[in-house]
C-alpha cells in the first residue's frame, strides 16, 4: 500500500468516531435522511438471491446519466439485480421520480457508505455484488482497495479526469496507480480523459463517448407546463438555467437591456441551488418580480419569474426561446449543456464550459451553441438579441444541436454489454471472499 492511501485509510478510521456526528449535522441540513443514515456506515443490506450488480452515482447529473443502462441491463438480464448508490438526497429524490416502474423490482436504492475502511467492508460483504460499476469521477481509496482485495470486477463508467484533477494525483503517483490496477476495465467520456487515466497507471482504458449524451431528456409535468404556456402566452422568454452568484445580475442587467427592444420580454431564472431565490428577488431591485416557490404563475406585467423549486427545468427549456446554460458565465465550469439539446431549446454559453469541455467544443464546432464573450451584460445582450430577432437562427441552433449529440444513441447498450461481460457464468468461484491482504 503507498504512503499516500496508508495516510487516507488511518484518517478515515481516526475520524470514524466523529463522523455520526457529522451526519446528524448534516441531516438537520436536509443533506441526510433521518431512517437512512446506517445506510452511511454499510448497515441496511438486505441482498436478494441471484446475481447482484453494484452501481454507484455520486449525484443527480450521474444518476441521469445510468438511467438508460438500467434500461439496457433489464431488457438483456431481467434476472439481475441492480444495487443502485448515490451519496446525495437530491439523487436519490430524483431517481424515485424517475426510475421507470418496470425497472422498479430490479433496482435497489441505498446511500452508499462513507469511505471508511470498517463501513465499506461491512457494505460489500454484506451485498456480496458480483461485480461493479463506478460513474465518472468516484475514486475512493478505501472502496477501491476493498473491492480489489474482495476481487470483485470493478468498471469505472463515463470515467472523467480533468487535467487539474490529473495534476493533483500526480502528487500521489503511487496510490493513483493502485486505484487504477483495481479496475479491470475504464469507460472515458473522450479521448482526453482516456489519455489521462492511462496515465495515472490503468491499463484496459476505452472512451466510447459521454453517456450524459444519452440520457433522457428533463422530463416536464404537463398539467404544470400548460399553466405556465397559458400564463406566458406569445411572449418572448429568455432562461437563465442552473444560475449561479454573479450570472443573475448580469441577466437582470441584460433584460433591463432588452426589456424595449422585445416588448414583454420575460426572463425567467432558475438558480441552481433554490434557496438562493429570496436573494435573488432581492436583486432585481424594482423589477416586477414573481417566485415560483410562493406558488405564483407569471403575470402578464411580470419581467422576472424566478423559479426557485427543484426538479422543474424541464418545464422552462420548453418554454424558452433562448437559454443560457449557467455556471459558464463565471468560473464554475458550466452546467449540463445537453439538457437544453435534447429539448430543441437554442443554447448559450459563457467561456467557462471545463465541467464538458468536449461537449461544448462539440456544440459550438457544431454550430449548435452560441458562445457569450467576453461574459458580461452587453456580449450576452448581443447573443440573445440575435437569437430573439432571427428564429430561423434559433431553430438552426436547436437542429445543429441535436445533430451533434445523436451518435451517442447507443451508448447505454455498450455498456450494459460491457458490465454483463464482467458478470460471472453460473459456477464460477465466488469473488465476495476477501483474498489475502
Amino acid at each position: 500500500m503507498s504512503l499516500a492511501g496508508l495516510a487516507w485509510r488511518c484518517g478515515a478510521t481516526l475520524a470514524s468516531p466523529l463522523l455520526p456526528l457529522w451526519l446528524r449535522l448534516r441531516r438537520r441540513r436536509g443533506k441526510e435522511i433521518a431512517g437512512r443514515l446506517p445506510e452511511r456506515r454499510g448497515l441496511a443490506a438486505v441482498r436478494p438471491p441471484g446475481p447482484l450488480l453494484w452501481l454507484h452515482a455520486a449525484s443527480i447529473g450521474e444518476t441521469l446519466s445510468l438511467l438508460p443502462v438500467l434500461d439496457a441491463l433489464a431488457a438483456r438480464a431481467p434476472g439481475l439485480t441492480m444495487l443502485l448508490t448515490t451519496g446525495t438526497v437530491t439523487s436519490a429524490a430524483l431517481l424515485e421520480r424517475r426510475l421507470p416502474d418496470a425497472l422498479r423490482p430490479q433496482v435497489i436504492h441505498r446511500f452508499v457508505p462513507l469511505d471508511v475502511p470498517a463501513w465499506v467492508a461491512r457494505f460489500l460483504d454484506a451485498w456480496r455484488p458480483d461485480a461493479a460499476g463506478l460513474v465518472e469521477s468516484e475514486l475512493w481509496p478505501n472502496l477501491i482497495r476493498a473491492a480489489r482485495i474482495r476481487r470483485l470486477p470493478l468498471v469505472l463508467i463515463n470515467g472523467r479526469l480533468s487535467a487539474r484533477s490529473a495534476a493533483r494525483w500526480r502528487l500521489a503517483p503511487a496510490l493513483g496507480r493502485e486505484l487504477m490496477a483495481a479496475f479491470t476495465l475504464i469507460l472515458a467520456q473522450s479521448g482526453a480523459d482516456a489519455a489521462r487515466f492511462a496515465a495515472l497507471g490503468a491499463r484496459d482504458v476505452h472512451a466510447p463517448g459521454n453517456l450524459k449524451e444519452a440520457a433522457p431528456p428533463l422530463p416536464a409535468d404537463p398539467t404544470a407546463l400548460a399553466a405556465l404556456r397559458d400564463a406566458i402566452g406569445p411572449r418572448p422568454v429568455l432562461l437563465g438555467a442552473a444560475t449561479h452568484p454573479g450570472e443573475e445580475a448580469m441577466l437582470i442587467a441584460t433584460h433591463g437591456q432588452l426589456a424595449a427592444e422585445f416588448p414583454g420580454l420575460l426572463t425567467i431564472l432558475v438558480p441552481r441551488h433554490p434557496e438562493r431565490g429570496a436573494a435573488i428577488a432581492a436583486e432585481a431591485g424594482s423589477l416586477p418580480t414573481i417566485r415560483r416557490s410562493a406558488g405564483a404563475l407569471p403575470g402578464p406585467g411580470t419581467a422576472l419569474y424566478i423559479a426557485d423549486t427543484l426538479g422543474e427545468l424541464g418545464l422552462f427549456y420548453r418554454l424558452a426561446h433562448v437559454a443560457l446554460v449557467g455556471g459558464s458565465l463565471v468560473p464554475h465550469g458550466g452546467q449540463n449543456p445537453l439538457e437544453p439539446a435534447r429539448l430543441g431549446c437554442p443554447i448559450l454559453l459563457g467561456p467557462h464550459t471545463g465541467n464538458f469541455t468536449d461537449i461544448a467544443a462539440r456544440l459550438l464546432a457544431a454550430g449548435g451553441a452560441r458562445l457569450v464573450t467576453p461574459p458580461e451584460p452587453g456580449a450576452l445582450a448581443a447573443a440573445i438579441r440575435a437569437v430573439l430577432s432571427n428564429p430561423d437562427h434559433g431553430r438552426n441552433l436547436a437542429k445543429a444541436a441535436a445533430a451533434a449529440i445523436a451518435p451517442a444513441a447507443t451508448l447505454p447498450d455498450q455498456v450494459a454489454e460491457a458490465l454483463l461481460h464482467l458478470l460471472p457464468a453460473a459456477g464460477d468461484e465466488d469473488r465476495s471472499t476477501p483474498d489475502a491482504q
